[in-house]
């Protein structure tokens, strides 16, 4: 054994270590995790999508050309006996694989699951090279802008009901970038390259991107400068008109029919009640190929500080787009399914409300126990199991501790250190009587009633949800919700 393990002079260089641009999550981790996936998740079924699963690798001719740029971030796997695949670097494109394959040209799909990126990784602002997205799509022929300003509201629902903090959306459209190119003087040859230098317009400063444009991509410094004066504009629907009228932009086909879908955009999320939270903003690109209409990113914004200044943006946490050509590159006879969506970037929320827990020191529950069966002497462990049995076959989250004859002191402060908002105590005079002792271990409060009313405490809804609230309520008003449901108990 110790042979195949290295042996004993080996031991030294084994390390316990995740891999780079990965990470565990413990318990408490977990528990913030699945608040968010409950949030979000309940917002993609409010509007009525169905949920899918695709495979975690793909062919990589699947995958090949439709990230620009960013497809030397893909990870490829060894061939495994004659295909040859690679992990999938989003969602979206084994999506439209799917639909082409099943022949789908109408679906509003939401899809949960991890993807992979051989990104250098920054862990403590989410950036992983393994980690999840939450993509919410709608794929068919509809009406211009409908369904595009519904994803804009479901990103508006989720970052509200999370409580993030202040955010702002970014809308543009890759028609108006594409004109605003054309008619700048960029060669159609460098549109995809020269808007991927664009995208990172809310990383670098102007003068660093204008100078990779025109040192690195040959873009005449002339063309640069006149994307300069485009790209810092943002604004609503003032804008909008403003760019309606430009000399130049009014005379470009599909920069004009960009905007024309824009102010119509505009229109339905002002009667969203969203339009306050969105901005047009003209330097706005994100880089996939794949995106041919409108696109967006929200990002959370830091508040103004002493000084004045003006809030600034301290991170995306969502973006998607609309991409109509996608499903046709798979479809063998070319056929279009018009498709937009929105992916929830969850590591980044997560990794904000994770440091927001730390710094509070707010206690987070791992676990979603109604109640603790307990006995206060020696020899009850048949009652015990007897008890907690009944509770679960009754639907309700209980736990005892796994020794014969505990001290009720351990057993309290059992519940005390994980949350258990009840303890069910069962003794010698409560098996002589037939009763249950429930006791309230916040406020010490006790009151004796029959098996049949313990159960009826405990309905068979997700109580347990709500009591925990978001992002992770303290314990005291776990009880007390706990209390409102039971006070003609504790009246008795």
């Amino acid at each position: 054994m110790k042979a195949r393990l290295g042996g004993e002079e080996g031991k030294h260089k084994f390390v316990l270590k995740t891999p780079k641009g990965t990470r565990d999550y413990g318990p408490k981790q977990m528990a913030i995790r699945e608040r968010v996936f409950i949030a979000i998740i309940t917002c993609f079924k409010r509007h009525g999508a169905e949920v899918i699963d695709t495979p975690v690798f793909e062919l990589k001719e699947t995958l090949t050309g439709k990230y620009g740029e960013d497809s030397k971030l893909i990870y490829d796997l060894k061939d495994q006996g004659g295909e040859l695949l690679s992990l999938r670097y989003d969602l979206t494109v084994p999506f439209a694989r799917y639909l082409a394959m099943n022949k789908i040209t109408n679906i509003k799909r939401y899809h949960i699951a991890k993807v992979y990126r051989r990104d250098n990784p920054a862990m403590t602002r989410g950036r992983y090279r393994e980690f999840y997205q939450c993509d919410f799509d709608i794929a068919g022929q509809f009406d211009p802008m409908i369904p595009d300003a519904e994803c804009l509201k479901i990103v508006h629902e989720i970052l509200s009901d999370l409580q993030l903090g202040d955010f702002l959306i970014k809308v543009n459209d890759r028609r108006i970038l594409d004109g605003m190119f054309a008619v700048c003087g960029v060669p159609d040859s460098k549109f995809r390259t020269i808007c991927s230098s664009v995208d990172k317009l809310d990383k670098m400063p102007w003068e660093e991107v204008r100078s990779e444009m025109v040192g690195e991509k040959g873009l005449s410094p002339e063309a640069a400068d006149r994307i300069g004066e485009y790209v810092q504009l943002h604004g609503g629907m003032d804008l909008i008109e403003q760019l309606l009228q430009d000399p130049k932009l009014s005379q470009n086909k599909l920069a004009k029919e960009g905007l024309g879908d824009m102010k119509l955009l505009f229109e339905y999320l002002t009667l969203f009640g969203i339009a306050g939270k969105v901005s047009f903003d003209l330097s706005l690109a994100r880089g996939l190929d794949y995106y041919t209409g409108v696109i967006y990113e929200a990002v959370l914004l830091q508040q103004e500080n002493d000084h004045g200044e003006e809030s600034v943006s301290v991170g995306s946490v969502a973006g998607g787009g609309r991409y109509d050509g996608l499903v046709g590159m798979f479809d063998p006879k070319g056929r279009k399914v018009p498709c937009v969506g929105v992916s929830i970037g969850i590591e980044r929320i997560f990794s904000i409300l994770e440091h927001r827990m730390k710094a509070s020191g707010e206690k987070v529950r791992t676990t979603e126990t109604q109640v603790m069966v307990a006995t206060p002497q020696k020899h009850l462990l048949s009652a015990r199991l007897k008890l907690i049995s009944e509770l679960w076959d009754a639907g309700i989250k209980a736990e005892m501790m796994y020794r014969k004859d505990p001290k009720l002191l351990k057993q309290l402060q059992y519940c005390e250190d994980t949350g258990i908002p009840l303890v069910a105590i069962i003794g010698e005079q409560e098996l002589r009587d037939g009763v249950v002792k429930l006791r309230d271990v916040a406020t010490r409060e006790e009151v004796r009633m029959s098996l049949q009313q313990v159960s009826e405490v405990f309905p068979k809804s997700s109580w347990s949800q709500k009591a925990l609230g978001f992002p992770g309520a303290p314990l005291k008003s776990c009880i007390v919700d706990l209390a409102d449901k039971c006070s003609f108990l504790l009246a008795l």
